[in-house]
C-alpha cells in the first residue's frame, strides 16, 4: 500500500468513526403516530428524543414514503387561538436532555398521506440531524384516542417540550402538560 492509499484510507476510517458516533449520539424511542380518522389526509408522527451527548443536536428534517410532505410542526397560540405551523430550523435537543414530541406540541407532520393510517400497522420515518446523522426508525399506528407513550414511564422533570433553533427556552412543556411517573 502506498503512502497515498494509506492516507485515503484513513480518511475514509476517520468520516466513518465520526459518522457512527453521531448516530449513537441520540436515542429515538416511544415512536407512534394516531390512526386515521376516516379518510384524513394528514397525521402525526410522536416520539421521545434523548441527547446523552455533551453537546446540542438539532432535529432538521423527517421523511416517510407514506405522505407526500413530511414536515416538523409545533402549536403556537396565536391571539388566543392555538395553530400549526412548520418550525423553522429544526428541534433543538439539549445535551443531556429528552425532548418529547407529543400532541399539542412539536411534532412530525404528514400531509397528503397516500393512505390512511390503521392501527397496529408500522412504518419507517427517516430523521435528519444536525451534522448528517440520518437515523430510519418504525412508526407504530395506534388507536386514535391514544395519548403519548412515553409519558407512562417519564417523570415531569426528564420531559421538556423543544425550542426550535432560536428561541430556546421559549417552549418548554406547559405546567399544566399531562404527566405521569
Amino acid at each position: 500500500m502506498n503512502f497515498k492509499t494509506l492516507i485515503s484510507t484513513a480518511a475514509i476510517a476517520t468520516v466513518l468513526m465520526v459518522g457512527n458516533a453521531l448516530a449513537e449520539d441520540i436515542a429515538v424511542t416511544d415512536v407512534w403516530a394516531r390512526a386515521s380518522a376516516g379518510m384524513a389526509k394528514a397525521g402525526g408522527i410522536f416520539m421521545t428524543l434523548h441527547n446523552p451527548a455533551t453537546h446540542e443536536h438539532t432535529l432538521v428534517s423527517a421523511a416517510s414514503d407514506v405522505a407526500a410532505t413530511v414536515q416538523l410542526h409545533t402549536h403556537t397560540l396565536v391571539d388566543g387561538v392555538m395553530q400549526m405551523r412548520e418550525v423553522e430550523g429544526g428541534i433543538v435537543v439539549p445535551a443531556g436532555e429528552t425532548v418529547m414530541l407529543q400532541p399539542g406540541g412539536y411534532h412530525v407532520m404528514l400531509m397528503g398521506l397516500h393512505a390512511p393510517l390503521k392501527e397496529g400497522d408500522t412504518f419507517p420515518v427517516t430523521l435528519t440531524f444536525d451534522g448528517g446523522q440520518v437515523t430510519t426508525v418504525d412508526v407504530q399506528v395506534l388507536t386514535p384516542s391514544a395519548m403519548n407513550m412515553g409519558q407512562a414511564h417519564m417523570g415531569q422533570e426528564h420531559m421538556k417540550q423543544a425550542a426550535p433553533k432560536g428561541q430556546e427556552g421559549h417552549g418548554h412543556m406547559p405546567e399544566n402538560a399531562p404527566h405521569g411517573h
